[in-house]
């Protein structure tokens, strides 16, 4: 019998490969959408680690993924996204991969194994009480990552787990164990199926969720986004123009005047103040659009 709820053998699909193949996609289907079901268990911790890491982040802080094979490859995705959503710095959003980078394409066989490889990495980058560290494991008994999060419990820092095994170790050392528990996978251990999409949806509402708190967003939009191409150009003058409810051509001339930054043109279209005013009430306002549109400056 098996400790692992990932490894498991469904019975229902001991024959799938005589199924005809509409009934294949009809089990991979409801497959994904039972993984998004099994998140909703996680909400409690979700909400508690949201919290806890915008508050680190905001003194400091860094995110840092451990993971190994597809749970990795998902961690590094997460990692990876973060910079052009939210123009977080790409040193402060950092996945440290089992096998090292070349284990992102090509897979790095032990490298999972190993308790010394992400401990070394988290020493290397002189991981610290702000910091945030996220491991990532399906079977939540990888002890790559482990030994990765019992060093950052350590030092202080926050740490978190996204894993999918209900008897998994990862549930006992982080601070918030975020588990989706899916079960036994169409294809026995394939984890990159239901077991990586519950993580993907887990890391996404995680990152999503801090990077709310901290005030990345408001009224619905990435206004941290940095408009480094044609059409991000175009949507950065586009959310402007909504946002202050100005003409496209005020909000054109705003966010030049802003140097692209979307909430210093917004401030300055609604506040009517030239962009160094603006600058300074985000900055008084800790860099939150809402609180630096309603802040009364000279108090």
């Amino acid at each position: 019998m098996t400790n692992s709820t990932t490894e498991s053998f469904a019975h229902r699909f001991g024959a799938i490969e005589n199924w005809p193949t509409a009934e294949v996609v009809d089990a991979m289907i409801e497959g994904q959408m039972a993984a998004i079901a099994a998140i909703g268990a996680a909400k409690p911790q979700l909400t508690a680690a949201i919290d806890a890491v915008a508050e680190s982040l905001l003194a400091g802080g860094r995110l840092i993924y451990l993971g190994a094979g597809t749970s990795g490859r998902l961690a590094t995705l997460d990692a990876a996204e973060l910079p052009p959503t939210f123009s977080w710095p790409y040193e402060r959003a950092i996945a440290v991969m089992a096998g090292g980078p070349k284990a992102i394409t090509h897979a790095v066989e032990g490298a999972e194994d190993s308790t010394t490889e992400s401990v070394a990495a988290l020493k290397a980058l002189n991981l610290g009480a702000h910091d945030v560290v996220i491991g990532v494991a399906a079977s939540g008994n990888t002890p790559f990552v482990i030994a990765g999060l019992d060093y950052a419990n350590s030092l202080g820092a926050v740490t978190i787990s996204v894993y999918n095994n209900v008897f998994g170790k990862l549930g006992e050392v982080a601070r918030f164990p975020l588990l989706g528990a899916t079960g036994a996978e169409v294809i026995a251990g394939s984890t990159r199926m239901k077991a990586g999409t519950a993580q993907k949806a887990l890391l996404t509402c995680l990152s999503t969720g801090i990077f709310i708190r901290m005030g990345y967003v408001y009224r619905g939009r990435m206004v941290e986004m940095r408009p480094t191409n044609i059409k991000l150009q175009a949507r950065a003058e586009r959310m402007v123009a909504e946002l202050a409810d100005a003409s496209l051509p005020d909000a054109t001339a705003a966010l030049a005047a802003a140097e692209g930054s979307i909430k210093v043109a917004v401030v300055m279209l609604l506040s009517s103040i030239d962009a160094a005013e603006a600058n300074l009430r985000l900055e008084q306002a800790q860099g939150k659009l809402h609180a630096a549109l309603t802040q009364n400056v000279g108090n």
